[in-house]
Protein backbone atom coordinates (compact mmCIF):
# COMPACT_ATOMS: atom_id res chain seq x y z
CA UNK A 1 0.00 0.00 0.00
CA UNK A 2 1.29 3.45 -0.96
CA UNK A 3 1.64 6.08 2.09
CA UNK A 4 2.83 9.04 -0.16
CA UNK A 5 0.42 11.73 -0.55
CA UNK A 6 -0.07 14.93 -2.67
CA UNK A 7 1.98 17.39 -0.97
CA UNK A 8 2.30 20.48 -3.26
CA UNK A 9 -0.09 21.89 -6.42
CA UNK A 10 1.16 24.84 -8.80
CA UNK A 11 -1.32 25.71 -11.09
CA UNK A 12 -0.36 28.12 -14.31
CA UNK A 13 -2.21 29.85 -16.24
CA UNK A 14 0.14 30.21 -19.67
CA UNK A 15 -0.97 32.58 -22.72
CA UNK A 16 0.67 31.19 -26.09
CA UNK A 17 1.02 33.69 -29.17
CA UNK A 18 0.65 32.23 -32.75
CA UNK A 19 2.70 33.53 -35.05
CA UNK A 20 -0.15 34.39 -37.43
CA UNK A 21 -3.44 34.85 -37.07
CA UNK A 22 -5.42 31.37 -37.43
CA UNK A 23 -8.31 31.40 -39.94
CA UNK A 24 -10.86 27.77 -40.57
CA UNK A 25 -14.26 28.56 -41.88
CA UNK A 26 -15.81 29.37 -38.28
CA UNK A 27 -13.53 32.59 -39.39
CA UNK A 28 -14.66 33.09 -43.17
CA UNK A 29 -18.42 32.69 -42.01
CA UNK A 30 -18.27 35.19 -39.48
CA UNK A 31 -18.65 32.56 -36.56
CA UNK A 32 -15.41 33.79 -34.53
CA UNK A 33 -12.63 35.69 -35.20
CA UNK A 34 -9.31 34.49 -36.44
CA UNK A 35 -7.17 33.07 -33.24
CA UNK A 36 -3.83 34.67 -32.30
CA UNK A 37 -3.25 32.88 -29.23
CA UNK A 38 -3.90 29.87 -27.46
CA UNK A 39 -4.60 29.93 -22.90
CA UNK A 40 -2.69 26.88 -21.47
CA UNK A 41 -3.49 25.55 -18.48
CA UNK A 42 -0.71 23.17 -16.54
CA UNK A 43 -0.97 21.59 -12.99
CA UNK A 44 2.28 20.43 -11.61
CA UNK A 45 1.99 18.09 -8.78
CA UNK A 46 4.91 17.12 -6.12
CA UNK A 47 4.07 13.94 -3.23
CA UNK A 48 6.01 13.96 -0.10
CA UNK A 49 8.22 11.43 -1.44
CA UNK A 50 9.35 14.14 -4.00
CA UNK A 51 7.09 12.67 -7.06
CA UNK A 52 6.27 14.89 -9.54
CA UNK A 53 3.77 14.97 -12.52
CA UNK A 54 3.07 17.77 -14.89
CA UNK A 55 -0.61 18.11 -16.71
CA UNK A 56 -1.98 20.34 -19.15
CA UNK A 57 -5.31 21.58 -20.24
CA UNK A 58 -6.28 24.07 -22.87
CA UNK A 59 -8.63 26.75 -24.45
CA UNK A 60 -8.41 28.47 -27.84
CA UNK A 61 -9.99 32.40 -27.99
CA UNK A 62 -11.80 32.31 -24.79
CA UNK A 63 -12.49 30.62 -21.32
CA UNK A 64 -9.01 30.13 -20.39
CA UNK A 65 -9.59 32.28 -17.45
CA UNK A 66 -11.99 30.35 -16.27
CA UNK A 67 -10.46 27.50 -17.02
CA UNK A 68 -7.70 28.66 -14.51
CA UNK A 69 -10.23 29.70 -11.67
CA UNK A 70 -12.41 26.93 -11.65
CA UNK A 71 -9.21 24.27 -11.43
CA UNK A 72 -7.83 27.05 -8.45
CA UNK A 73 -10.97 25.89 -6.63
CA UNK A 74 -10.54 22.35 -7.10
CA UNK A 75 -7.21 21.56 -6.34
CA UNK A 76 -7.31 21.85 -2.62
CA UNK A 77 -9.41 19.15 -2.58
CA UNK A 78 -6.72 17.00 -3.83
CA UNK A 79 -3.89 18.19 -0.87
CA UNK A 80 -3.01 14.81 1.44
CA UNK A 81 -4.79 12.13 -1.55
CA UNK A 82 -3.14 9.30 -2.55
CA UNK A 83 -2.23 9.70 -5.97
CA UNK A 84 -2.59 6.47 -7.40
CA UNK A 85 -6.43 6.65 -7.11
CA UNK A 86 -6.66 8.07 -10.02
CA UNK A 87 -10.05 7.70 -10.84
CA UNK A 88 -11.39 8.18 -7.40
CA UNK A 89 -10.22 11.57 -7.35
CA UNK A 90 -11.17 12.49 -10.94
CA UNK A 91 -14.65 11.57 -9.40
CA UNK A 92 -13.82 13.85 -6.22
CA UNK A 93 -13.22 16.70 -8.18
CA UNK A 94 -15.88 16.06 -10.70
CA UNK A 95 -18.46 16.42 -7.78
CA UNK A 96 -16.73 19.13 -6.07
CA UNK A 97 -17.79 21.44 -9.10
CA UNK A 98 -20.82 19.58 -9.84
CA UNK A 99 -23.01 22.51 -9.93
CA UNK A 100 -21.42 23.49 -13.29
CA UNK A 101 -22.02 20.36 -15.05
CA UNK A 102 -20.01 17.56 -15.81
CA UNK A 103 -18.80 18.80 -19.27
CA UNK A 104 -17.02 22.02 -20.93
CA UNK A 105 -14.82 23.99 -18.93
CA UNK A 106 -15.59 22.61 -15.43
CA UNK A 107 -14.26 18.89 -16.93
CA UNK A 108 -11.29 20.63 -18.88
CA UNK A 109 -10.36 22.37 -15.67
CA UNK A 110 -10.20 18.57 -14.27
CA UNK A 111 -8.07 17.36 -17.20
CA UNK A 112 -4.86 19.42 -16.16
CA UNK A 113 -4.73 17.31 -12.76
CA UNK A 114 -5.98 14.01 -14.40
CA UNK A 115 -3.08 14.08 -16.71
CA UNK A 116 -0.49 15.26 -14.20
CA UNK A 117 -1.50 12.54 -12.07
CA UNK A 118 -0.94 10.11 -14.97
CA UNK A 119 2.26 11.74 -15.34
CA UNK A 120 3.27 11.27 -11.76
CA UNK A 121 1.97 7.65 -12.18
CA UNK A 122 4.40 6.68 -15.20
CA UNK A 123 7.26 8.54 -13.77
CA UNK A 124 7.07 7.02 -10.46
CA UNK A 125 7.39 3.44 -12.66
CA UNK A 126 10.22 4.90 -15.14
CA UNK A 127 7.92 4.35 -17.97
CA UNK A 128 6.67 6.36 -20.49
CA UNK A 129 3.01 6.86 -20.55
CA UNK A 130 2.10 5.10 -23.20
CA UNK A 131 3.79 1.82 -21.60
CA UNK A 132 1.86 2.68 -18.77
CA UNK A 133 -1.23 2.13 -20.49
CA UNK A 134 -0.22 -0.79 -22.43
CA UNK A 135 1.10 0.00 -26.18
CA UNK A 136 0.50 -1.55 -29.09
CA UNK A 137 3.28 0.36 -30.77
CA UNK A 138 6.08 2.36 -30.72
CA UNK A 139 5.17 5.17 -33.29
CA UNK A 140 1.99 6.41 -34.61
CA UNK A 141 1.24 7.39 -38.20
CA UNK A 142 0.65 11.19 -38.33
CA UNK A 143 -0.85 14.00 -40.54
CA UNK A 144 0.06 17.66 -40.56
CA UNK A 145 -2.81 20.49 -40.28
CA UNK A 146 -0.78 23.74 -39.20
CA UNK A 147 -0.28 24.17 -42.94
CA UNK A 148 -3.00 23.56 -44.74
CA UNK A 149 -5.50 26.47 -42.81
CA UNK A 150 -7.87 28.51 -45.19
CA UNK A 151 -5.54 31.57 -44.63
CA UNK A 152 -3.01 30.32 -46.48
CA UNK A 153 -2.75 31.26 -50.24
CA UNK A 154 -2.74 28.38 -52.50
CA UNK A 155 0.53 28.15 -53.60
CA UNK A 156 1.83 28.38 -49.83
CA UNK A 157 -0.48 25.40 -49.40
CA UNK A 158 1.56 23.30 -51.71
CA UNK A 159 4.80 24.52 -50.48
CA UNK A 160 3.76 23.38 -46.66
CA UNK A 161 2.23 20.39 -47.83
CA UNK A 162 5.14 19.28 -49.96
CA UNK A 163 7.19 20.41 -46.62
CA UNK A 164 5.24 18.34 -44.02
CA UNK A 165 5.93 15.56 -46.18
CA UNK A 166 9.80 15.92 -46.74
CA UNK A 167 10.10 16.06 -42.93
CA UNK A 168 8.31 13.03 -42.94
CA UNK A 169 4.85 13.73 -41.75
CA UNK A 170 2.10 10.84 -43.30
CA UNK A 171 -0.75 13.11 -44.06
CA UNK A 172 -1.94 16.32 -44.69
CA UNK A 173 -5.16 18.05 -43.53
CA UNK A 174 -6.56 20.83 -45.61
CA UNK A 175 -9.47 23.19 -44.74
CA UNK A 176 -12.43 23.84 -46.14
CA UNK A 177 -16.04 24.59 -45.82
CA UNK A 178 -15.63 28.30 -47.43
CA UNK A 179 -18.77 30.36 -49.17
CA UNK A 180 -17.46 29.43 -52.15
CA UNK A 181 -17.54 25.99 -52.34
CA UNK A 182 -15.66 25.75 -55.37
CA UNK A 183 -12.75 27.19 -54.09
CA UNK A 184 -12.29 24.21 -51.63
CA UNK A 185 -12.59 21.62 -53.96
CA UNK A 186 -10.08 23.51 -56.41
CA UNK A 187 -7.78 23.51 -53.82
CA UNK A 188 -8.16 19.98 -52.94
CA UNK A 189 -7.52 19.10 -56.00
CA UNK A 190 -4.62 20.87 -56.75
CA UNK A 191 -2.96 19.26 -53.44
CA UNK A 192 -3.51 16.09 -54.98
CA UNK A 193 -2.26 16.57 -57.88
CA UNK A 194 0.69 17.80 -56.68
CA UNK A 195 1.25 14.87 -54.04
CA UNK A 196 0.01 12.26 -56.05
CA UNK A 197 -2.03 9.63 -55.79
CA UNK A 198 -1.16 7.72 -52.80
CA UNK A 199 -0.44 10.63 -50.15
CA UNK A 200 -2.75 10.67 -47.36
CA UNK A 201 -4.80 13.92 -47.01
CA UNK A 202 -7.91 14.44 -44.87
CA UNK A 203 -10.30 17.85 -45.53
CA UNK A 204 -11.76 19.44 -42.28
CA UNK A 205 -15.10 21.77 -42.81
CA UNK A 206 -14.98 22.76 -39.07
CA UNK A 207 -19.13 22.26 -38.49
CA UNK A 208 -20.11 24.85 -41.71
CA UNK A 209 -22.30 22.63 -44.19
CA UNK A 210 -25.99 22.06 -42.96
CA UNK A 211 -27.37 18.51 -44.56
CA UNK A 212 -27.47 19.32 -48.30
CA UNK A 213 -24.02 21.27 -48.43
CA UNK A 214 -22.27 18.07 -47.02
CA UNK A 215 -24.17 15.73 -48.80
CA UNK A 216 -23.45 17.31 -52.44
CA UNK A 217 -19.63 18.18 -50.90
CA UNK A 218 -19.02 14.70 -49.31
CA UNK A 219 -19.90 13.32 -53.17
CA UNK A 220 -17.84 15.73 -54.52
CA UNK A 221 -14.84 14.71 -52.55
CA UNK A 222 -15.25 10.74 -53.60
CA UNK A 223 -13.21 11.19 -56.29
CA UNK A 224 -10.14 12.39 -54.55
CA UNK A 225 -9.45 9.10 -52.09
CA UNK A 226 -9.07 11.25 -49.03
CA UNK A 227 -8.84 9.63 -45.97
CA UNK A 228 -11.66 11.12 -43.93
CA UNK A 229 -14.04 14.29 -44.17
CA UNK A 230 -13.94 15.68 -40.92
CA UNK A 231 -16.93 17.53 -39.04
CA UNK A 232 -19.06 17.92 -42.42
CA UNK A 233 -22.13 18.87 -40.22
CA UNK A 234 -22.64 20.65 -36.78
CA UNK A 235 -20.57 19.15 -33.89
CA UNK A 236 -24.21 17.38 -31.99
CA UNK A 237 -26.05 16.37 -35.23
CA UNK A 238 -25.30 12.65 -34.59
CA UNK A 239 -28.01 11.20 -36.89
CA UNK A 240 -26.96 13.74 -39.94
CA UNK A 241 -23.25 12.29 -39.68
CA UNK A 242 -24.70 8.99 -38.97
CA UNK A 243 -26.42 9.71 -42.77
CA UNK A 244 -22.96 10.59 -44.71
CA UNK A 245 -21.17 7.85 -43.26
CA UNK A 246 -23.90 5.34 -44.17
CA UNK A 247 -24.12 6.88 -47.66
CA UNK A 248 -20.56 7.45 -48.70
CA UNK A 249 -17.21 5.50 -48.95
CA UNK A 250 -15.05 8.51 -47.74
CA UNK A 251 -15.17 8.16 -43.92
CA UNK A 252 -16.16 10.56 -41.76
CA UNK A 253 -14.40 12.04 -38.66
CA UNK A 254 -15.56 14.17 -35.94
CA UNK A 255 -15.86 14.15 -31.94
CA UNK A 256 -12.82 16.83 -31.34
CA UNK A 257 -15.80 19.51 -29.65
CA UNK A 258 -17.64 16.78 -27.59
CA UNK A 259 -16.46 17.54 -24.13
CA UNK A 260 -17.90 13.83 -22.03
CA UNK A 261 -18.06 10.54 -21.91
CA UNK A 262 -21.69 10.63 -22.66
CA UNK A 263 -21.83 12.47 -25.78
CA UNK A 264 -18.96 10.17 -27.58
CA UNK A 265 -21.08 7.25 -26.30
CA UNK A 266 -23.88 9.19 -27.81
CA UNK A 267 -22.12 9.08 -31.36
CA UNK A 268 -20.90 6.01 -31.61
CA UNK A 269 -24.23 4.53 -30.73
CA UNK A 270 -25.54 6.27 -33.67
CA UNK A 271 -22.51 5.18 -35.90
CA UNK A 272 -21.76 8.73 -36.89
CA UNK A 273 -17.74 8.51 -36.80
CA UNK A 274 -15.96 6.16 -38.84
CA UNK A 275 -12.88 7.51 -37.33
CA UNK A 276 -13.21 8.82 -33.63
CA UNK A 277 -11.47 12.43 -32.92
CA UNK A 278 -11.69 12.39 -28.58
CA UNK A 279 -9.42 15.47 -27.10
CA UNK A 280 -8.49 13.93 -24.16
CA UNK A 281 -8.18 17.76 -22.39
CA UNK A 282 -11.59 18.63 -23.45
CA UNK A 283 -13.34 15.83 -21.86
CA UNK A 284 -11.37 15.92 -19.09
CA UNK A 285 -8.68 14.19 -19.36
CA UNK A 286 -6.87 10.03 -19.75
CA UNK A 287 -9.49 9.19 -17.26
CA UNK A 288 -12.47 9.49 -19.39
CA UNK A 289 -10.60 9.42 -22.57
CA UNK A 290 -9.71 5.85 -21.74
CA UNK A 291 -13.34 4.97 -20.99
CA UNK A 292 -14.28 7.03 -24.91
CA UNK A 293 -11.24 4.90 -26.40
CA UNK A 294 -13.06 1.42 -25.03
CA UNK A 295 -15.95 2.02 -26.37
CA UNK A 296 -14.75 3.39 -29.70
CA UNK A 297 -13.48 -0.57 -29.40
CA UNK A 298 -15.68 -2.42 -29.01
CA UNK A 299 -17.54 -0.80 -32.25
CA UNK A 300 -15.00 -1.20 -34.03
CA UNK A 301 -14.46 2.81 -34.33
CA UNK A 302 -11.22 4.18 -35.81
CA UNK A 303 -9.12 6.41 -33.62
CA UNK A 304 -7.64 9.91 -34.53
CA UNK A 305 -7.31 11.89 -31.30
CA UNK A 306 -7.75 15.69 -31.62
CA UNK A 307 -4.42 18.41 -31.17
CA UNK A 308 -2.21 18.25 -28.37
CA UNK A 309 0.29 15.60 -29.89
CA UNK A 310 2.35 15.74 -27.12
CA UNK A 311 0.08 13.82 -25.16
CA UNK A 312 -2.13 11.96 -27.56
CA UNK A 313 0.66 10.51 -29.04
CA UNK A 314 0.58 8.02 -26.07
CA UNK A 315 -2.99 7.62 -25.88
CA UNK A 316 -2.84 6.73 -29.43
CA UNK A 317 -0.22 4.40 -29.22
CA UNK A 318 -2.01 2.45 -26.77
CA UNK A 319 -5.32 1.67 -29.03
CA UNK A 320 -5.50 -1.41 -30.69
CA UNK A 321 -6.39 -0.36 -34.13
CA UNK A 322 -3.77 1.92 -35.76
CA UNK A 323 -4.65 5.74 -35.54
CA UNK A 324 -3.65 8.69 -36.27
CA UNK A 325 -2.16 11.62 -34.67
CA UNK A 326 -2.58 15.05 -35.69
CA UNK A 327 0.70 17.00 -36.04
CA UNK A 328 0.47 20.86 -35.05
CA UNK A 329 3.82 22.32 -33.68
CA UNK A 330 2.23 24.89 -31.97
CA UNK A 331 2.85 23.70 -28.45
CA UNK A 332 6.81 23.46 -28.86
CA UNK A 333 8.05 26.45 -27.27
CA UNK A 334 6.64 25.61 -24.27
CA UNK A 335 8.48 22.42 -23.48
CA UNK A 336 12.03 21.50 -23.59
CA UNK A 337 11.49 18.33 -25.78
CA UNK A 338 10.57 17.62 -29.04
CA UNK A 339 8.81 14.59 -30.97
CA UNK A 340 10.47 12.73 -33.62
CA UNK A 341 8.92 12.24 -36.79
CA UNK A 342 10.50 9.85 -39.61
CA UNK A 343 8.88 7.77 -42.19
CA UNK A 344 5.10 9.76 -41.95
CA UNK A 345 4.98 8.44 -38.56
CA UNK A 346 5.51 10.06 -35.11
CA UNK A 347 7.80 8.16 -32.43
CA UNK A 348 6.30 7.60 -29.17
CA UNK A 349 8.78 9.20 -26.74
CA UNK A 350 10.98 6.95 -24.09
CA UNK A 351 11.92 8.90 -21.77
CA UNK A 352 9.37 8.74 -18.52
CA UNK A 353 5.52 9.70 -18.72
CA UNK A 354 4.82 12.61 -20.97
CA UNK A 355 8.02 12.87 -21.44
CA UNK A 356 7.84 16.39 -21.26
CA UNK A 357 9.05 19.25 -18.97
CA UNK A 358 8.10 23.43 -18.74
CA UNK A 359 10.65 25.46 -21.22
CA UNK A 360 11.88 28.94 -19.31
CA UNK A 361 9.28 30.12 -22.63
CA UNK A 362 6.53 28.86 -21.02
CA UNK A 363 7.50 30.36 -17.70
CA UNK A 364 7.72 33.81 -19.26
CA UNK A 365 4.14 33.28 -20.52
CA UNK A 366 2.51 32.49 -17.77
CA UNK A 367 0.40 35.20 -16.39
CA UNK A 368 -1.22 33.72 -13.26
CA UNK A 369 -0.08 31.45 -11.06
CA UNK A 370 -1.59 29.82 -7.58
CA UNK A 371 0.10 27.31 -5.33
CA UNK A 372 -1.54 24.49 -2.68
CA UNK A 373 0.39 22.56 0.24
CA UNK A 374 3.80 22.46 1.17
CA UNK A 375 6.74 21.76 -1.02
CA UNK A 376 8.76 18.85 0.99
Amino acid sequence: MSLDRIAHIRLSSVILPLANPISDAKVLTGRQKPMTEIAMLFAELQTADGHTGLGLSYSKRAGGPGQFAHARELAPTLIGEDPNDIARLWNKLCWAGASVGRSGLAVQAIGAFDVALYDLKARRASLPLAKLLGAWRDSVACYNTSGGFLHTPLEQLLVNAQASRERGIGGIKLKVGQPDRALDLRRVEAVRKHLGDDAPIMVDANQQWDRPTAQRMCRAFEDFNLVWIEEPLDADDHAGHAALAAQFDTPIATGEMLTSVADHASLIRHGAADYLMPDAPRVGGITPFLKIAAQAEAAGVMLAPHFAMELHVHLAAAYPTEPWVEHFDWLEPLFNERLAIANGRMLVPTRPGLGLSLSDQARAWTRQTAEFGVRP
